[in-house]
């Protein structure tokens, strides 16, 4: 532990990774329960803007459609930021693509900011639109750089922190939307705009901050910029076993030059990490974490807790969130990736099926909603320091330099699809099933648990080609996928 802080407080290692969290994956939690205190403030002045333009009422139909718009167009920003993170980070490089970021994300909150006195909920419409596709860019952008500073021996450690900042931004969002806070009537749009004060903070303190070591040696080819940076992040030092990785894998990537997202999916020899991530972030996004994140209030409602004390419950989750995710970061270098995420799952998996019951239970007694409440928080628990926390680490580790931007865009598309999708179903969900949706969701957990125990190897402290060449060895009906291609290429 000594060790570990002392490599990340000599240098500006430490320092980079709060710039970067703050201007990355912090907008995406933020905006994930940041637009639920305001929401019916902002149907009221839809309502008024339309009078205002119109002089009569609005259809309540309309009020709807400009309502789902408002916040369904958000994961259409996201979809758009994450399709154009190759093409940025290419063209810009690492650390000017996470400034361009931050400025979209201040021009984005300018327009929220001025539509109250604009009168327009148009403005609304357009500024969550560039909000997600920040929190798109944002996000894979933010999880790259972090991986391309990494050495191996901190690589978990560091690339988790990612996570940790998703969860700081959904607390802030719960924390300032409360009405003693930010969360009152007249307020509204101020409270959209917070990250953008951190966004300006990034843009002011990054362009003195070193450059990914990673992408100046294998991109750039710049060598002595690569051992600068290096030193800059992490203190003095040789850094012969970092270079010596970097110059294995330059020689993979000019063995194997860059491919787009089509070219990656089709390439057998990438087979099962591609299926790995796929289902591994199915099985986060459709765990229920994201439904407890956005619907919390629906949640407890349904389990019985009294709506005057569930924003106090959900700012409770929030802190529960972080706390776990600072642990996993404690143990994700100690016992591994593997042992957390199906471990994880399976804890995650028994907690749904409690939570069945006493939300059935409910009116037998008044402690059985509580019971619900702190079966959830358990959940959260289980999830950020499991899948949660581990995912981010994992999906970094799983590519070499010429794969890893496209399989960002490929995972950035399947979690932003099944945002939106399941933002669309749970509703109906609820409604429908009652308690007994969140055993779907048992389900899903369960598929990850057995996933992960049987197929997932372990990743910690090894290269990437090391684990690049773990992958190649799992076996289908007693042949790997790299066989299979020779096989397919003989014939």
């Amino acid at each position: 532990m000594e060790t570990l802080l002392h490599q990340l407080t000599h240098g500006n290692a430490l320092l980079l990774i709060f710039i970067l969290g703050i201007g990355g994956t912090f907008h995406s939690g933020y905006h994930l329960t940041g637009l639920s205190s305001p929401s019916p403030y902002i149907q009221q002045f839809i309502n008024s803007s339309w009078y205002d333009r119109y002089g009569e009422p609005p259809p309540p139909q309309t009020v709807t459609m400009i309502w789902s718009l408002i916040v369904s167009l958000y994961a259409v920003g996201g979809l758009f930021g994450v399709i154009s993170v190759k093409f940025v980070s290419r063209m810009l490089g690492r650390k000017k693509t996470v400034i361009f970021n931050s400025v979209i994300a201040i021009v984005g909150a300018g327009i929220m900011l001025t539509s109250k006195s604009a009168k327009s909920y148009e403005m609304i419409v357009v500024a969550r639109i560039l909000y997600g596709f920040t929190a798109g860019l944002g996000h894979s952008s933010h999880l790259m750089y972090l991986a391309e500073i990494s050495p191996r021996k901190l690589r978990g450690i560091v690339t988790l922190t990612s996570a940790t900042f998703m969860s700081l931004g959904k607390l802030s969002g719960q924390f300032f939307g409360l009405s003693v806070i930010l969360g009152r009537e007249e307020l509204w749009n101020v409270v959209l705009c917070v990250p953008a004060f951190f966004s300006v903070a990034q843009i002011i303190v990054l362009p003195f901050l070193p450059e990914a070591p990673r992408y100046l040696f294998i991109e750039k080819g710049d060598d002595k910029a690569c051992k600068k940076a290096l030193q800059s992040l992490w203190g003095q030092g040789d850094y012969k076993e970092e270079m010596d990785d970097m110059l294995a894998e330059q020689a993979a990537v000019e063995a194997a030059p860059p491919k787009n997202p089509l070219q990656l999916l089709r390439d057998r020899t990438v087979r099962w990490q591609l299926v790995t991530v796929f289902i591994i972030y199915c099985c986060n996004q459709l765990s229920g974490m994201s439904v407890v994140s956005i619907f919390s209030f629906d949640i407890f409602l349904e389990a019985g807790i009294p709506r005057e004390k569930i924003r106090y419950v959900t700012l409770g989750l929030g802190v529960t969130e972080i706390l776990t995710s600072i642990s996993c970061g404690l143990l994700i270098e100690h016992t591994g990736r593997r042992l957390l995420l199906w471990g994880g799952y399976g804890l995650m998996s028994v907690t749904w099926v409690l939570v069945t019951v006493t939300l059935n239970l409910k009116d037998s007694s008044y402690w059985v909603p509580y019971s619900a409440a702190s079966l959830i928080i358990l959940f959260i628990i289980f999830f950020g320091g499991g899948p949660g926390g581990v995912t981010p680490t994992l999906s970094s580790e799983l590519f070499i330099q010429s794969d890893r931007l496209a399989s960002l865009v490929l995972i950035g598309i399947q979690r932003w699809v099944l945002f939106a999708v399941l933002g669309l179903v749970f509703p109906f969900l609820i409604t429908a099933l009652n308690a007994f949706c969140f055993a779907l969701f048992a389900c899903v957990c369960l598929l990850g648990c057995l996933f992960t125990f049987f197929f997932l190897p372990e990743t910690k402290g090894k290269t990437l080609l090391e684990i690049s060449e773990e992958f190649k060895a799992i076996t289908v009906c007693g042949k790997s996928f790299s066989e299979r291609k020779i096989l397919e290429t003989k014939l």
